[in-house]
């Protein structure tokens, strides 16, 4: 919400003194995030003054269509004669009132104004357009039609005097506060909100913009019917006719739009959108010649379809809230109106003959409106917006929640508004229908906000401050407090506790630093978590967060089976995208699209890790319960709450892709490739203090021929915790990734439950080691792992190692055969092993894994 200070001041008497900077301070001390001060006009200086076009010489002898102007700027220039200009824009005729800049004007950006020679005349001042002055798109009737575009030159009324001061005229010196309003805030996205919050930070009356006379509700306003009065419990319609067609939007009124951020369009649609601005109620403008018949409220017909003010046929939902008349659906309701019933401003021939000098004809502009003020459904309104992709300044307020008090004041407000701008008369008809409610009430010890914040305020404090945000409190020791129907956030007494606490100020809150039990600290699956993410930095993978949600479609992507159970999600109702509604059930796809990214972007060697929880539904879920906020809830309450969601394993993953090794003075590098995949693995695992039992395997998304599964030993039995390796081709071809992307996830969870106990530091003998190496002829198909397993068992205990260094193939060996060559390190912690000790441990774990595998000793 862009608020303008100087529109601030029109509700709050702030002290003349005060700089956007002090209101920026006193907003975020009363809980606000303002973030920025925009200075409009920084820069800027005269002479800036209205002057009028007297005549226009097109020279037509360059490449670009120029003209030569003279505008009579009255007495600002100091001599009374005409002013000589030149100037590139054509959405401008003689007799038009224009914004001149004089010589010695400096214009934003450092642009100097001077007398110079150009296109072969000497021009004296500039015509200036609303960009060149800092102001955005001026939105003049003219823009668009003379070949001006959307950001030509300024046209000003014509009966404005001529030299006067233009800086005054457009209000181009102010300050503008940039708020972000929170959810819960939706009453500050309103100058009325604003205004409120600003009143209670100084400690001055607030002059509210919605206190006005309106006329009791009759029974022959325009004729509404409302259908679905959950979606719309309140819906008042007011009627003005005889809207002059040639009435223009005030400057004053359009200077306030574009500061706050709108772009003026035309005076029955800006009106709407000011009292918006000022009092926070979404307004619509029906141009009742359009209309036919009575106006509906009710929930869109499946299959129905609109086209929306944008020009988009969109097809409805049967959650949709819908304004009708006898034609069908004419607007969203609380979103965006329909084409059909939109106020037509004057035709673009009604400015082309003004420009040319014609009469105007100001046939089919909109001479009588319907003016719609309503309150729509929080909830309904936000889902219609995300459903369509439309979201709107109605309904970033609907589904933040209005005011349902304010609808007959604004809809007061906008008829004010065009008798007064547009010579409309108001007719005496007045539709207002209301669904029975009742003020909500809180009851709220007195003494809460001080056992909330741990201060002493008192029960004055509590009341005062209660009041100034708008609520009725009785009551001594057990307060009950009415909030006010601005305030929809307000529901418990944690949220009254919150106001009294932010308008005394979180600054002035005790620091206290908590006093944890002794004896107390990370538990052992956080430690292992933080052990697991320092390993594989140190191996040089970076981590990457990514958001838990994820789209469905991207399981087609990975090749999942349709039986897979990583298909089955969990589906949020609210999500931040259409595309990701669910939460994910593996770490890939997150980290692969983070892969994506940093190689489309020239990062082409590429390792990423991420530990996280992924999301696996119940067969049976659960309907979690409100825990109370009061107390601490019971092991009961906690159980069903747990009970009721999905399973959280927490997982790791990694993602390779590039180089793993560079090249450089000191020899080649080496592309990234399964092994790394399931080394990383390893590593998790060591860090874990488990043993990782690999063999290969065929899973999705990984490649069939280089897939490992990897499982540990818990209670005995042998247990999956994950696979690694390469992924598939196809995977990698509808990713997009890189080739040979390799990737590799574990449930960390599963791992940890495989530690027998705490790691044990290992035993360190002080004699020498004994190396043997062996090479085995094994049949390709056998897994070295096995053999490996198979060394292990039949070295015994003097074994203190086993590495594979050569694998080899060739025609020596013969067809199907290949030859692992290890290395063999043994040691005894008490005593020097002789040569025939080693040689009898070797030979044993060569026994047996000829044995187990069929291994023949290579040259035996």
């Amino acid at each position: 919400m862009r608020v303008p200070l100087s529109w601030l001041r029109e509700y709050v008497d702030l002290p003349a003194t005060e700089t956007g900077r002090d209101v920026q301070a006193k907003l975020i001390s009363a809980g606000l995030e303002v973030e920025t001060v925009e200075q409009l006009g920084a820069g800027l200086t005269g002479p800036l003054v209205v002057g009028k076009v007297l005549t226009i010489e097109e020279l037509t002898e360059f490449k670009k269509p120029i003209r030569f102007c003279t505008v009579d700027v009255g007495q600002a220039n100091g001599t009374g004669e005409p002013q000589e200009i030149i100037c590139g824009a054509r959405n401008f005729a003689e007799g038009d009132k224009v914004v001149v800049a004089l010589p010695g004007a400096v214009l934003p950006g450092d642009f100097r104004i001077a007398e110079r020679k150009t296109y072969g005349r000497v021009s004296r001042g500039m015509i200036c357009s609303g960009d060149e002055l800092g102001m955005g798109d001026w939105g003049s009737p003219l823009d668009g039609v003379l070949g001006g575009g959307t950001h030509g030159i300024i046209v000003l009324p014509p009966e404005l005097e001529i030299g006067i001061d233009a800086t005054k005229l457009l209000e181009l010196y102010d300050e503008v506060l940039d708020i972000a309003v929170t959810p819960d805030r939706g009453y500050c996205l309103s100058m009325r909100g604003v205004a409120r919050e600003a009143a209670i930070a100084y400690g001055l009356p607030l002059r509210d913009p919605a206190l006005l006379d309106v006329p009791a509700p009759n029974s022959y306003g325009y004729p509404v019917q409302v259908t679905d009065p959950i979606g719309c419990d309140r819906f008042t319609a007011r009627t003005v006719v005889g809207l002059e067609p040639e009435a223009r939007t005030p400057i004053w009124m359009r200077r306030r739009l574009q500061k706050a951020g709108m772009r003026p369009i035309s005076l029955a649609v800006d009106i709407t959108n000011y009292v918006m601005l000022e009092l926070g109620q979404p307004l619509h403008a029906y141009d009742r010649s359009r209309l036919d018949g009575p106006i509906g409220v009710r929930r869109a017909a499946a299959g129905e379809t609109i086209t929306t003010l944008d020009g988009v046929k969109r097809v409805l939902d049967t959650g949709d809230l819908v304004i009708t008349d006898n034609r069908g659906s004419i607007g969203i309701a609380g979103v965006m109106g329909g084409a059909d019933t939109e106020i037509a401003d004057l035709p673009q021939a009604l400015d082309s003959a003004r420009a040319g000098g014609t009469p105007m004809d100001v046939a089919g502009a909109t001479t009588e409106v319907v003016i719609e003020a309503a309150h729509f459904d929080a909830i309904s309104i936000a889902r219609t917006a995300r459903r369509h992709k439309l979201p709107s300044e109605a309904s970033k307020r609907f589904e933040r929640g209005v005011d349902p008090q304010a609808a007959s004041a604004a809809a007061q407000r906008c008829v004010d508004l065009l008798v007064l701008l547009a010579g409309g008369t108001a007719e005496a008809g007045v539709t207002e229908i209301v669904a029975p409610s009742a003020p909500r009430t809180v009851t709220m010890p007195a003494d809460h906000p001080d056992r909330v914040a741990g201060v002493a305020y008192g029960r004055e404090t509590v009341v005062r401050r209660l009041q100034q945000i708008g609520c009725d409190v009785y009551g001594q020791d057990e307060l009950v407090v009415t909030v006010p129907s601005w305030r929809p956030d307000l529901w418990v007494p944690n949220d009254l506790a919150e106001e009294v606490i932010r308008l005394e100020g979180y600054e002035n809150l005790p620091s206290t630093l908590p006093k944890p039990p002794a004896g107390r600290g990370l538990t052992e699956r956080q430690r292992t978590h933080r052990r697991v993410g320092r390993a594989l930095a140190g191996a040089g993978y970076v981590e990457a967060l990514n958001y838990p949600f994820i789209g469905t479609q991207v399981f087609d992507q990975l090749g999942l089976d349709a039986d897979d159970a990583r298909r089955r999600v969990v589906t949020l109702v609210n999500p931040l995208s259409d595309e990701e509604p669910a939460l994910r059930t593996t770490l890939l796809p997150g980290l692969l699209g983070a892969l994506r990214r940093n190689a489309g972007r020239g990062s082409h060697d590429l390792a990423l890790f991420e530990t996280g929880l992924v999301f696996r539904p119940g067969d049976r879920p659960g309907v979690a319960v409100r825990l109370p906020v009061d107390r601490r809830p019971t092991d009961e309450e906690i159980a069903t709450v747990n009970a009721a969601l999905p399973a959280q394993p927490r997982r790791v993953a990694v993602v390779l892709a590039g180089a793993r090794e560079q090249a450089g003075w000191w020899g080649k590098g080496r592309p990234a490739d399964w092994a790394d995949a399931i080394q990383a693995a390893r590593t998790v695992a060591a860090e874990a203090g488990v043993e990782l039992i690999v063999s290969a395997d065929q899973h999705a998304p990984w490649h069939p021929g280089r897939c490992a599964a990897f499982h540990v030993v818990v209670n005995g039995e042998k247990v999956l915790v994950g696979h690694g390796g390469e992924l598939h081709p196809r995977v990698v071809k509808a990713l997009g990734l890189p080739d040979r992307t390799c990737a590799t996830e574990l449930d960390l969870d599963l791992v940890e439950q495989a530690n027998e106990g705490p790691l044990k530091a290992p035993s360190i003998s002080s004699f020498p080691v004994a190396t043997q190496d062996v090479a085995l002829v094994v049949d390709a198909s056998v897994p070295t792992v096995t053999v490996e397993a198979a060394l292990r068992d039949g070295a015994g205990e003097l074994l203190e190692s086993v590495r594979l260094f050569d694998v080899y193939t060739g025609d020596q060996l013969g067809e199907g055969k290949k030859s692992l060559a290890y290395a063999l390190k043994f040691r005894a912690t008490d005593r020097t092993l002789t040569v025939d000790e080693a040689s009898a441990a070797r030979d044993a774990a060569v026994a047996l894994a000829s044995e187990r595998t069929g291994a023949v000793l290579r040259g035996a």
